[in-house]
């Protein structure tokens, strides 16, 4: 879809080794290994970024990442950490952290689509990561889509959601406006 629109993209294995998850329990250990140690999670997340700014289609100053879930909520991880990209995007990502950004240093500007009726991220998480970004000076901005659930955009997540008995939910009409929304944030920062 990325690539429909005109944009080099690239899929960065944050968890190492090409290791997938089928099951939430795989998911979340693998995840919490890459959380517990930021200086892996970083250097694979720039090892990507060196990619795509070597690439002959990119241009090497105009790089943003996003993610989905876990890569949502290490994208902000990335931008707390003052990675250099124009931007980052979280999709129905975490937006709790252990390292909260300090006064100018996100040097990226950050767009969170998160679900209103997701119980991962609950009123009192939302709101610290305001405060967290209100008090970092950061560029950001917060659009919480009524009505959607965790994996809003993902169209098997009604399926994967009554196989793990777990509450997620696909919302189309939140999946198509928070496409929209990352489409109007290209434009601006690219």
């Amino acid at each position: 879809m990325l690539a429909e629109l005109g944009y080099t993209a690239l899929a960065v294995d944050m968890y190492g080794d090409g290791k997938q998850a089928d099951h939430p329990e795989h998911a979340g250990k693998f995840a919490g290994e890459v959380m517990k140690n930021r200086e892996i999670a970083t250097a694979r997340f720039q090892a990507g970024r060196r990619i795509l700014q070597e690439h002959a289609t990119v241009n090497p100053e105009k790089i943003a990442a996003i993610g989905y879930c876990f890569g949502g909520t290490i994208v902000l991880e990335m931008a707390r950490l003052g990675t250099d990209v124009n931007g980052v995007v979280s999709f129905h990502g975490s937006l709790g952290t252990a390292h909260p950004a300090q006064p100018g240093s996100v040097k990226t500007k950050v767009l969170v689509l998160n679900g209103a009726a997701d119980p991962f991220v609950p009123a009192e998480q939302i709101a610290q990561f305001k405060k967290e970004m209100d008090g970092a000076g950061v560029d950001y901005k917060f659009i919480s889509y009524e009505r959607a659930k965790h994996a809003f955009t993902n169209p098997e997540a009604d399926t994967f959601g009554k196989k793990f008995n777990m509450p997620l939910e696909y919302n189309a009409r939140a999946d198509e406006q928070s496409w929209a929304e990352m489409q109007r944030f290209f434009k601006k920062i690219f």
